[in-house]
């Protein structure tokens, strides 16, 4: 994909089984969003994972789609190349709520498991699946059984969904799924055999309370922040 092409629902579908990996990323704002669009990448995604790294919360499940809604708008000022994708909290999942999310400038929605996916599909909008551990449901990583995440997969991927997030899938087991459906998947501490990968924005640049053992930081911003602020406070009371 060149840059300066739009990036669509379709373009990434394509992208199934080729050498360049897709990258994702997330952003909850204007600022954020413009940044990692300017920089690149190929969809952008309004996770509900600003629970954690935006609104403090110690998970995902308190997300409303109010928030979602909001923050949708506030990316979708940002981003003008990439593909914007926005998380609807498993709680609120309906074909009326995907398209709050479209309206709020999202082209797509990603939906943790089967519930739902059928009929938004079927309503017209674009699907990014999500299997593996899901944080909306689930209170802490859970061994999958592979025949099942692979059942599901192709469920999936039969419904018209155009990718496939896998959230902490044991990378053999995200290498047999990669290969049994015909649509991208998109790693998330899923290994190297994935047709592209995701991580949080904040991990990624050092600034999460919490940091996963796969999301390695390339710089520590927090750390620039808060010595940044140090040194203001300093000259302003000098």
């Amino acid at each position: 994909m060149e840059k300066e092409q739009k990036v669509t629902v379709r373009r990434i579908k394509g992208a199934k089984g080729k050498r360049r990996q897709l990258v994702m990323l997330t952003a909850y704002d204007q600022p954020f969003a413009r940044l990692i669009d300017e920089a690149g990448v190929d969809i952008v995604l309004v996770g509900d994972s600003l629970g954690n790294v935006v609104l403090g919360y110690k998970n995902t499940r308190p997300v409303t789609m109010a928030d979602m809604v909001h923050h949708t708008k506030a990316a979708a000022r940002g981003v003008k190349r990439a593909l914007l994708v926005a998380d609807i909290p498993y709680h609120a999942v309906s074909v009326a709520n995907a398209k709050r999310l479209i309206a709020a400038g999202a082209q797509a929605v990603k939906i943790e498991g089967l519930k739902g996916v059928k009929e938004i599909i079927k309503a017209g909008v674009p699907i990014m699946g999500h299997l593996g551990y899901l944080p909306q449901t689930m209170g802490k990583p859970t061994v999958q059984t592979s025949g099942r995440l692979i059942r599901q997969a192709k469920e999936l991927a039969a419904a018209g969904i155009f990718a496939l997030t896998l959230e902490m899938v044991e990378p053999q087991l995200a290498r047999e799924i990669t290969e049994a459906i015909g649509v991208p998947t998109i790693g998330c501490g899923s290994g190297p055999f994935c047709d592209g990968q995701v991580v949080v924005t904040y991990d990624l640049l050092g600034l999460s309370d919490w940091q996963p053992r796969f999301a390695r930081p390339r710089v520590e911003l927090k750390q620039i922040a808060r010595q940044a602020i140090r040194d203001y406070i300093g000259s302003v009371r000098a």
